[in-house]
């Protein structure tokens, strides 16, 4: 395998990304990269045929998923790479977690409602292609439509995050449910994303430790969303844990993204990569 440019961390139609798993798949391999991993949230369904876009494409695959958690209130997301999405423990994990996603939607609908936004479950609706994986980026795509914002990154911010008209709190799976149902499939569990979470004093050590005691293995330390600070804070707490550094753009579509996929930029020369557990 290749590692010179790996891509760990994307989205298809699948669950809330804008394109299909072979044109994701066609689309990386287009700008350059050599190792991708598709890591829909909380479904495995894709996996199938964006692996058999990237054998004719020519580029090494794992197959992934993006795992939504709570820990002390803080909704935090969990990538497993390399995992075998034959594991009936993992596949039953995420059935609990999809199987909420509906009625979360319904409450979401409802706080939108009430700050005078109407019909954004319908609305919603019509963008997710499977409706047990309902999002709030499907939300934000309809409130686009009709003229709340302009893009979905704004709808995010003023309606669709923790104290904004749209965001409800739900149960999703504890941290040691993601990263056992991980271990079961044979993968490895890497926080997603982490200049995202909002952590009170400590807490963001403490959930590392906590990660890695579970056996969690890696930090998303080059990401679409992370800056240069980020990158550098990330990268010392990968040495400081003596975990392994990721790279991923959480890729959703071409007029959605912080970045595209292949045009991250390096990690850290001294951080161990992921990519040497799966190799």
């Amino acid at each position: 395998m290749n590692p010179a440019n790996f891509d760990f961390h994307c989205h298809s139609s699948v669950s809330d990304g804008l394109l299909p798993p072979a044109e994701l798949v066609r689309r990386a391999a287009s700008n350059g990269v050599t190792w991708l991993a598709l890591t829909d949230h909380d479904d495995l369904s894709g996996l199938g045929e964006a692996a058999a876009a990237a054998q004719e494409a020519g580029i090494d695959f794992s197959g992934g998923v993006e795992i939504s958690i709570e820990w002390q209130g803080i909704p935090i997301h969990v990538v497993g790479l390399g995992i075998k999405g034959d594991c009936p423990q993992l596949q039953a994990g995420l059935q609990t977690i999809r199987n909420g996603r509906v009625e979360r939607a319904r409450r979401m609908e409802a706080s939108l409602a009430a700050a005078g936004i109407e019909g954004c479950f319908d609305g919603a609706m019509r963008y997710a292609e499977n409706p047990s994986l309902i999002s709030r980026a499907h939300f934000a795509r309809y409130m686009v439509e009709i003229g709340i914002a302009q893009d979905t990154c704004t709808i995010f911010h003023h309606y669709l995050t923790p104290g904004k008209p749209g965001y409800v709190d739900h149960r999703w799976a504890t941290l040691e449910e993601s990263v056992g149902w991980i271990l079961a499939a044979g993968g490895v569990a890497v926080v997603a994303h982490p200049g995202r979470y909002r952590f009170a004093n400590g807490g963001q050590r403490a959930f590392l430790s906590e990660f890695k005691e579970l056996g969690g293995q890696g930090i998303e330390v080059v990401c679409g969303c992370h800056g240069n600070d980020n990158v550098q804070h990330f990268a010392r707490l990968v040495r400081h844990f003596g975990l392994y550094a990721s790279r991923g753009s959480d890729f959703h579509g071409p007029e959605e993204s912080y970045i595209d996929l292949g045009k991250l930029a390096a990690l850290p020369e001294d951080l161990k990569p992921v990519w040497r557990l799966m190799a």
